[in-house]
């Protein structure tokens, strides 16, 4: 299950209309075309009031549906703060058809997804089914939310994992920093608590309290059911009218208001927590209206320049020009009732300091009419463009268009009048939503430290009162389906993989080659890291802001990343700019600047990245895991490499490092809608400047540690982190479909190691399995994080799995749902252009066939019980095993 903290991170909103726009200054934007690539919606009430929406997208074999219903954690009080979010734990541990764990079992078991969510504003349960399983679908939405039967002693076991969840929260930054100043911001109102609820209010719910929550607030005329995918609408209405239509109120509802907006407020506020930090983490929110304001998306616009991407003003002044902190951003999130200007920064703390003085200078000077003409324009178009692509998946696409209905009461007339608003946004309007709402007053901020450092927050707000005075203004006025057959072509020693899919304007490219860390030595760690962050920031006409601003210019993406076996570049762009994309593209490769300066900003950045990576507990596992499984060259390095090899590494290094990786024979994967020719005659060009090497990559087979255990400590977190690691071979072995289905059969909500550790012994709220495999290597793992005191118990539950899967065969139906698994989970995955053109260089670069994935599938349908019984033999030997705990 999930928390929606930051609500509105699902205004994933429009499709864009044709024409132009006059930005300002005369600047012609051409806004993203319409695709024409789904029906209108079809909306019909029931005569209880529950709203259904039905759209028909024939793309893929899939139908999302789910039901919104208008409750969350603002609707509570605060003795039954996190009820909300309980209950929607709750429907999957027993309804009026269904036993515990029957719930995931039956979606899981035909190849299905299913979660919910809960917000402050609303709660909604979903599920993703293959498309001749809608029906299912409403059934199973239908029992969870009307048929919960909150059994006690479920309820006492399912508290525990909430609370297991809490402190987990806790020990993430950033979910702390936005814990502690929602509280700030909304105190006294309902969102002013968690939606997760506190220690005191979960451990004291009732399953009366929680069964007079849902007669209260689960009434049909406060829901809304949308069903998306191939499916036939008429169908649909009937069978919700059948399922649904019997639901009856008992009351009528109010709607929420808006929370009222002081003119001036209590700031400034400022709170510093110190704590086992290495870095420090900083958030300031300022109250901005809700998302029925015609201020929202004039907001959502500021922000966006403000710190939205990479070329927005703090980004640029901050990360890039000054070094001061490692991360910063900004973004506009609007609730029902309220929402929040919210800027965050991760930093080292010896820099906290002349930061604030120079981010509270910045707020105090920033005026609208600084932001030049191209870079509104910029923000307009990369604000549309993400609504844009919300419609590449079907379940994007479902919450995009329930969204709309749910909060707008309609789709294509809210989108109409949402990309209206957002072309037409003015630095006028811009300059007054400044002085109603960006004000010193009402400025909230947290600081996380290290512990021990010296900061004062009394000085932070002294600071802000002192160089920032309140600005007393009038407001001004305000303006109202998978690609086709691949065609492979060889291009000397190198391979092009066309995927043509005309459904959306885009255009999805990705360019592998072998290599990444095997072709460097273990004192060079980090250099393939190094030289990724290097690649795309500067060619010989462009410094790294003009790549950014050129990108950003043209709605498009590039990014490079190393492996421990490969290296890749990939990029996505709308099709109309494939010209400019492509010609950007082999300047990179061909001609990048790899300057000094940008080398010392991107090891800056790698070293913050692996300050934050070993603030939270997984990600201080995952950091060590393979140089304490493996030994020698590629797989048993760290990655990213330690401060002391970065510190050795230099402008040399990393061009004559580039120069042997660029050399290899590459996969060059491109999907979605392009020029053919264009794309071949890169190929082309590539071949002829990147040389290939005399003798070329191959992927070597790593050697295993002969240490067993690894014990890794993170003080003051709250949780134990345990990882159960089993050899196996790698990608390609004839075993590799069965240890994939064993794994499917392990993981999931309905899962072997869900339903015992989770589900019974209420050991903690993540547990699960999972596979990694590489040309002639690979691991499964167990993972659970839990409370230190069960460490053995929780070590006992992964042996008494293993020990059953060796004993006896899995029953039918648990294969069954694992077979289903595999399918739905491989679709689901596999929507967007991106994953397939990644997939296909991928497999491609590795000698894998391009339909390795799905044969892997077919192969897993034809395994029996007593397969999976042998592999689990034949692997999950406890000798052959290692241990990975990460210690509070």
């Amino acid at each position: 299950m999930k928390i929606l903290a930051i609500a509105s991170l699902l205004v994933v909103l429009a499709m864009a209309a044709v024409g132009s726009v006059q930005a300002q200054g005369g600047k012609q934007v051409t806004p993203l075309p319409e695709t024409g690539a789904t029906a209108e919606p079809r909306i019909a009430v029931l005569e209880n009031g529950l709203t259904v929406l039905v759209l028909e997208d024939e793309r893929f074999p899939l139908a999302s549906v789910r039901l919104y219903v208008r409750t969350g954690s603002a609707y509570e009080d605060p003795a039954q703060a996190g009820i909300s979010h309980v209950l929607e734990h709750m429907v999957f541990k027993g309804t009026a058809k269904r036993k515990p764990g029957e719930i995931a079992a039956t979606i899981e078991g035909v190849g299905g997804y299913l979660n919910a969510a809960t917000s402050f504003d609303y709660t909604v349960y979903y599920v993703d089914v293959p498309s001749d399983q809608w029906r299912l679908g409403l059934d199973v939405i239908q029992d969870m939310t009307f048929g919960a039967q909150v059994d006690p002693t479920e309820l006492e076991q399912e508290k525990n994992v909430v609370l297991s969840e809490l402190v987990r929260g806790e020990d993430n930054p950033s979910q702390l920093l936005f814990k502690t100043v929602q509280g700030m911001v909304w105190d006294g109102s309902t969102y002013g608590w968690p939606i997760i609820g506190t220690r005191e209010s979960v451990s004291s719910l009732t399953r009366q309290g929680i069964k007079d929550y849902i007669h209260d607030r689960y009434q049909p005329q406060s829901m809304l059911l949308v069903v998306v995918g191939k499916v036939d609408a008429k169908d649909v209405l009937a069978e919700a009218k059948r399922v649904y239509g019997g639901l009856t109120n008992d009351r009528p509802v109010t709607p929420p208001q808006p929370f009222p907006l002081q003119a001036k407020g209590p700031g400034p506020q400022v709170k510093v927590m110190p704590g086992e930090w290495n870095k420090a983490y900083l958030s300031i929110a300022f109250p901005i209206p809700g998302l029925h304001s015609d201020e929202t998306v004039g907001l959502d616009v500021f922000a966006q320049m403000l710190g939205g991407d990479r070329t927005s003003l703090l980004y640029k002044r901050f990360k890039y020009d000054k070094r001061l902190v490692d991360e910063i951003s900004a973004f506009s999130m609007t609730l029902e009732r309220g929402g929040l200007l919210y800027v965050s920064a991760t930093l080292d703390v010896d820099k906290v300091d002349i930061f604030w003085r120079e981010l509270v200078d910045t707020f105090a000077k920033l005026d609208a009419a600084d932001f030049s003409d191209t870079e509104l324009a910029r923000a307009q178009l990369n604000l549309e463009d993400s609504l844009f692509q919300a419609k590449e998946t079907i379940s994007g696409l479902a919450s995009k268009v329930g969204y709309f209905q749910f909060f707008e009461g309609s789709v294509v007339e809210a989108e109409e009048n949402y990309l209206y608003s957002l072309r037409n946004v003015n630095k006028p309007q811009i300059q007054g939503l400044l002085d109603a709402y960006f004000q010193p007053d009402k400025l909230a901020s947290v600081l996380l430290t290290p512990a021990g450092a010296q900061v004062d927050a009394k000085a932070m707000e002294k600071t802000v009162a002192e160089s920032w005075p309140r600005v007393e203004t009038q407001k001004a006025k305000l303006m109202e389906t998978l690609a086709a057959e691949a065609e492979v072509i060889q291009v000397g020693p190198h391979a092009l993989v066309l995927l043509p899919d005309a459904t959306l304007p885009y255009t999805a490219f990705s360019l592998s080659w072998p290599g990444g860390d095997g072709l460097i030595k273990p004192e060079r760690a980090g250099l393939t890291e190094l030289t990724s962050k290097m690649l795309t920031r500067g060619t010989k006409d462009l410094s790294a802001p003009e790549i950014q601003e050129y990108l950003s210019d043209r709605a498009a993406s590039m990014a490079a990343a190393a492996g421990r076996e490969t290296f890749s570049l990939s990029a996505k762009y709308p099709s109309r700019f494939e010209a400019d994309i492509l010609k950007l593209i082999k300047d990179v490769l061909t001609a990048p600047a790899m300057s000094q300066d940008e080398l010392e900003r991107a090891r800056d950045e790698i070293l913050a990245e692996i300050k934050q990576r070993e603030d939270q507990p997984t990600g201080l596992a995952f950091r060590h895991m393979f140089p304490f499984l493996f030994t020698g060259q590629g797989y048993g390095i760290f990655h990213q490499g330690t401060p002391e090899t970065l510190a050795a590494l230099k402008r040399q290094d990393i061009r004559a490092y580039w120069q042997e990786q660029a050399r290899q024979p590459f996969v060059l994967a491109v999907c979605g809608t392009f020029d053919r020719q264009r794309i071949v005659d890169l190929a082309k060009s590539l071949q002829k400047s990147l040389k290939a090497p005399e003798t070329a990559f191959s992927y070597a087979a790593p050697q295993w540690n002969s240490d067993r255990t690894l014990d890794l400590k993170l003080p003051g977190r709250n949780q134990l982190h345990i990882l159960r690691v089993f050899p196996i071979p790698g990608e390609g072995h004839a075993d590799s479909a069965g240890l994939e289905l064993m794994r499917a059969a392990l993981a999931g909500q309905s899962g072997i190691l869900f339903r015992d550790l989770r589900d019974k012994q209420g050991l903690g709220y993540t547990v699960t399995a999972f596979t990694w495999q590489a040309p002639n290597v690979g691991f499964m793992a167990f993972y659970i994080g839990t409370d230190p005191a069960k460490k053995e118990q929780a070590l006992a539950g992964f042996d008494q799995a293993i020990a059953n899967l060796q004993k006896q065969p899995l029953p039918q139906e648990e294969l069954a749902r694992a077979k289903n698994l595999l399918w739905g989970d491989y679709y689901r995955d596999h929507q967007s252009l991106l994953a397939r053109s990644r997939e296909a260089a991928g497999l491609k670069v590795k000698s894998l066939d391009l339909d390795y994935n799905r044969e892997l599938i077919g192969k897993a349908q034809q395994l029996t019980p007593e397969d999976i019984r042998g592999l689990a033999r034949k692997y999950l030997r406890m000798d052959d095993s290692y241990l990975v705990i990460v210690q509070p």
